[in-house]
Order: C-alpha cells, then structure tokens, then sequence
C-alpha cells in the first residue's frame, strides 16, 4: 500500500480496484479514486491525464480531478467516483449485448461531444509511428497480441509506415477498452475513466481497440454489435491497422 493512499485513507479501508500491465494500481478510498504509479514505471506522467480530465469534463462526463501530486514512491492522481460500474463487472459481463451497446453508443457519444478544433492534444497515426521508431529496440513481438507475432520489428513497422486516409477526425479516447467505460444499472453508459492518451486522431484508432477488447472481455461475436451501436460499418483494412498500431505503443 502506498504511503500516500494510507494517508488518504483516514478511517477508511482503501480497496485495489484495478491493478495494470505496467504496475499501476488504482485504490478506492470512499467514494474517491487514487491513481498510483510507482517511481522508475514506464507508465507515462499522470499529469498528462490530470490535464486531459481537466479538459474533456468540460464537455463530458469524465471524473473530476480532486488532487494530484508525486513524492519518492511515485505520483497519484485522486478523483471523485462517477455513477455506475465498469462494463466488465461481472453483471455485464453475463449481459454482453447490453454492455458492447452501451460501449459503442458511449464512444459515439464522446466522439461527438469532445471539439476537435480545441482540442489541444493529438494521438495521431504519424506521431504513434514515430515514437514506435524510437522505442524500437524495446518492441518485443513475444508481447504482442498473436495476429501480430509472426511479424518482426521491421516488418511491422514497414507495416505501419503509411497510415490510412482519415475517416473521420475526432477527439479519441486513446484507450477505449471495455473496462473504461462506466455503465448505470440501467446497463446506459455514464462516463468515461483512464483519459490519459486522449487525443485528435481518426476514430478507427479507437474502434479498433473497443471491438478488439470485447474478444478479451466477452468472448467471439460483440464485435458487429458494438459498432451498430456506433452507428458505423466494419472497416477491415483501418481496424487491422490501429491493431498492429496499438501492439507497437498504445
């Protein structure tokens, strides 16, 4: 337990919620939220989401940013909880039809809601490209996904080299999985979590993570369903690029 969350905690009992590939770990404590990453993680800065949060709230539902700070153990975030549960509670994941609709009807809803034109962020194809480049001798194809492992570092980044044309520009969410979007008992989305990558990018880099990630949460079949709910046709060729994309550096 961090330091820090049992400062915070007080008389309360802080609960690991959610712990992440890179050893980030988030805390409840209350009815507030800790995000905490440890000192020397490749996670990147939380106060590159702290500023996002603080500008996509203004234009929907996103947790609000109650403190942020970092001493020798690492940094933290605290932000208050938004209505509802994550779409891979297990209720939800017993109902996958209702939680890929409101998944999908979720992003369409942040994609129209966030302004591109002030939106001060990008999570573009090119700039993804060129920090897969300089990251290159970390990529190890052993931890990407398996449509993927068959290619070595130079052939996939051959592979990414010429992004798509852009469908449609919008303010992404930069990590779209299941997980982050927040669902009321009524199984209608509530909210958006783990804003950290947000960004201006064409909006196949989100869709082809969301419906991706519904094989690892619920299973063959939801891919289909989460874009009708969208409200957007299967687009093979740009959903296998922001794939191989997203295994080379989210």
């Amino acid at each position: 337990m961090p330091a820090i969350v049992s400062a915070m905690a007080a008389d309360a009992a802080p609960e690991a919620v959610w712990v992440n590939q890179l050893g980030g770990t988030t805390f409840r404590v209350g009815s507030r939220y800790v995000k905490w990453s440890p000192a020397g993680s490749r996670l990147p800065p939380l106060a590159e989401e702290v500023a996002r949060l603080r500008w996509a709230a203004r234009f929907t539902p996103v947790p609000a940013v109650l403190d942020h700070g970092r001493d020798d153990e690492g940094e933290w975030m605290v932000t208050a909880a938004l209505p509802g549960d994550n779409a891979v509670g297990p209720r939800w994941k017993a109902d996958p039809r209702t939680a890929v609709t409101a998944v999908g009807r979720g992003l369409h809803a942040l994609h129209d809601a966030l302004p591109v034109e002030r939106c001060p962020y990008t999570w573009s194809a090119q700039d993804r490209v060129e920090l897969a480049h300089r990251r290159s001798a970390e990529l190890d194809p052993a931890h990407w996904h398996p449509d993927h492992r068959a290619l070595d570092v130079p052939a996939a980044l051959a592979a990414i080299a010429d992004p798509p044309a852009t469908d449609r520009a919008v303010v992404c969410h930069g990590d779209p999985c299941a997980p982050n979007t927040l669902l009321t008992d009524d199984g209608a989305w509530s909210g958006h979590v783990d804003m950290g990558a947000l960004g201006v990018a064409d909006r196949w880099a989100d869709l082809a993570v969301a419906t991706w990630s519904t094989q690892w949460n619920y299973g063959d079949g939801w891919e289909r369903p989460l874009l009708d709910a969208y409200g957007v046709e299967p687009d093979p060729d740009r959903t296998a690029y922001y794939r191989l994309l997203w295994d080379l550096g989210p």
